[in-house]
């Protein structure tokens, strides 16, 4: 069996449906003995060009390990399938189980912490703080001159 990545985009208007498609697809590949290494729902996104003036789409990446029957199967369902705008499938040399690196980024970004924003940043310190560095920072007097 041969591995493959397979893209398709969805309308936007039938993003509720698409864990059922999903499934609907993992069954076709798991009927016919064939794997699901990698599923990854990468939701709405825009477009880089519109398709048939729609400007938005639903993308949804898997990579899978099936015969050519299984993949014939999967293509002429996303051809009859409206709600499928677009998809892509590409041969590759090997299983990809690792994250994409959208996922990846997407990741990162949960795991920074979380920015201030403007108006965090202008809020006045509290006067007890800065009674304190006054304090500290401030010589002794000098005697006052005559």
């Amino acid at each position: 069996m041969r591995h493959y990545e397979i893209v398709f985009l969805v309308h936007p208007d039938q993003s509720e449906q698409v864990p059922a498609m999903i499934e609907r697809y993992r069954g076709i590949i798991e009927a016919r003995d064939g794997v699901i290494h990698r599923q990854e729902d990468w939701g709405r996104r825009q477009l880089a060009y519109p398709i048939n003036k729609i400007y938005k789409a639903h993308y949804t990446l898997m990579n899978v390990e099936c015969d050519q029957a299984a993949l014939d199967e999967l293509t002429s369902a996303f051809k009859f399938n409206d709600a499928v705008i677009r998809h892509m499938v590409l041969l590759q040399d090997g299983p990809v189980t690792e994250p994409s690196h959208l996922i990846k980024k997407e990741e990162s970004r949960s795991e920074e912490p979380p920015r201030l924003s403007p108006d965090d940043q202008l809020e006045s310190p509290d006067v007890a703080d800065v009674a304190d560095v006054i304090d500290e920072d401030v010589p002794p007097e000098l005697p006052a001159e005559a």
